[in-house]
């Protein structure tokens, strides 16, 4: 918890937060809860260092909005939301602190607009933003109006957040932080559970008993929903039914899962369970993307929606930002770009990419993120590059973190197969556009800036 919230009541009364500021108000995740707190009739105002588009979004729904940091954009706010890019000299911030306002974290304030909601989050190491999508566009295909806020934007949705008249709301909860544990959901998915973001854990066994601590937070009445493919979910599943505090469901391709995916690639996936057999008409390629699908079935057919219009629904998930996103094409080559940053994640997007792609070549260009991640999972990185036929990798994008000696994408290069080597910025481009042929798929991935690569190779394609 936040030890700046000490004079709230408490953070799951909207109505006790008044005035809200947001420092970082552009960002996705804090964007999506401005934009929840203003449909509530909370009064809004907020800030970020550029012009953002959601921000004009923002402001023509009723909320105040700066560009730049300033203390007077304080106004008279009486709850102050900050960023968790936003650094400890920020005037906003400063001022708020000095004034003895509350800060909260996004998840607090997050939490706050849930209310009384039946809450559905989603959880896990990787596929979060991907479920959390899954399970909105179902649940809307199936005539529910679920409030929602995702980490990434969704085309199918128009919005990554958005106030719904159905008392559900279905949230992406973020481990990355530990601030997972300040929502109460009733229904609470996990996708995977692996040790990542260790410059926050430590270690690995804090990763899990960060996981074991959300899973705590489930009522008697309660659901988690786990996928029994993966080994750190599965034996998170176990100890939660050791501890019996909720009811588990097990969703996978193991045997003896209680919703088993049958998964015989594309235009062939069908779950079963107690409700029958039904097929999954999915647009988006990869085994862990149909496991994302039948996690999402699974929370419908726990908030009673009929099997088969939950099946029918999720043929309208066209995919969420970043994840598998086509870029373009040109030449005969497609070019999609992926936020995969951790090698689990790198493994999954290449072989939807080689599923795509058939007998024809795969291009991966991609940029490592966090200069600590780097270091722990160096050799992972390049063996799930090395699924590629050209793995080309940038330097390390380093978001929040300060170099660390001896630490570079040489460390991945170093167990780069024939097809892989590092590359500058400046060559990137026409690298790509060289090797890809006809029929070939390029791919680009990483959490950093290198999503912009892609229009880039297309342009380079055409030219």
């Amino acid at each position: 918890m936040n030890p700046h919230n000490a004079g709230l009541e408490s953070p799951g009364s909207l109505e006790s937060l008044g005035k809200v500021h947001f420092i970082g108000v552009g960002g996705v995740g804090m964007s999506a809860v401005a934009r929840i707190m203003v449909a509530r009739g909370v009064p809004v105002s907020g800030s970020d260092a550029k012009d953002l588009p959601v921000m004009a979004d923002l402001a023509a729904a009723g909320a105040r909005i700066a560009v730049g940091y300033d203390a007077a954009n304080l106004g008279d706010a009486q709850t102050v939301v900050a960023g968790s890019a936003i650094r400890a000299d920020n005037p906003e911030l400063a001022a708020a602190r000095q004034a003895g306002l509350p800060v909260l974290h996004r998840s607090e304030a997050l939490a706050a607009t849930m209310g009384e909601d039946l809450v559905v989050t989603v959880a896990g190491t990787h596929g979060k933003s991907t479920t959390t999508s899954m399970v909105t566009v179902l649940l809307q295909g199936a005539g529910l109006d679920p409030s929602f806020a995702i980490g990434a934007n969704v085309p199918a949705l128009g919005v990554n957040a958005a106030h719904g008249n159905s008392g559900i709301f279905v949230a992406e909860a973020d481990e990355s932080d530990g601030s997972f544990l300040n929502y109460r959901p009733r229904i609470a998915v996990v996708t995977n559970v692996e040790p990542d973001h260790l410059d926050h854990y430590g270690t690995a066994e804090a990763v899990y008993e960060s996981f074991d601590r959300f899973t705590a937070l489930l009522p008697a009445d309660g659901v988690l929903v786990a996928c029994a493919d993966d080994a750190g979910a599965l034996a998170l599943a176990e100890r939660t039914r050791e501890r019996g505090n909720t009811r588990v469901v097990l969703y996978g391709t193991r045997a003896g899962s209680d919703l088993v995916l049958h998964d015989d690639g594309p235009g062939k996936v069908w779950v079963s369970g107690p409700a029958g057999r039904h097929g999954l008409s999915l647009q988006v390629p990869g085994r862990h993307n149909a496991l994302n699908a039948a996690a999402a079935f699974a929370v419908a057919l726990e908030l009673g929606v009929e099997p088969a219009a939950a099946a029918a629904a999720l043929a309208d998930f066209s995919g969420a930002a970043r994840r598998f996103e086509l870029k373009g094409s040109a030449r005969g080559v497609r070019v999609f770009d992926d936020y995969a940053h951790h090698p689990t994640e790198v493994r999954a997007a290449l072989t939807a990419a080689r599923s795509v792609a058939g007998e024809h070549k795969v291009h991966v260009l991609f940029q490592p993120h966090l200069f600590s991640r780097t270091r722990e999972f160096a050799r992972e990185f390049a063996e799930a590059l090395n699924l590629a036929d050209t793995a080309l990798v940038l330097d390390i994008y380093p978001a929040r973190e300060d170099p660390i000696p001896g630490v570079s994408s040489q460390l991945i290069a170093d167990h780069l197969g024939a097809g892989g080597r590092l590359v500058p910025a400046s060559d990137a481009v026409a690298a790509l556009a060289d090797a890809a042929k006809e029929g070939d798929i390029v791919l680009t991935a990483g959490a950093g800036d290198v999503t912009v690569y892609g229009p880039l190779i297309v342009e380079a394609l055409r030219a």
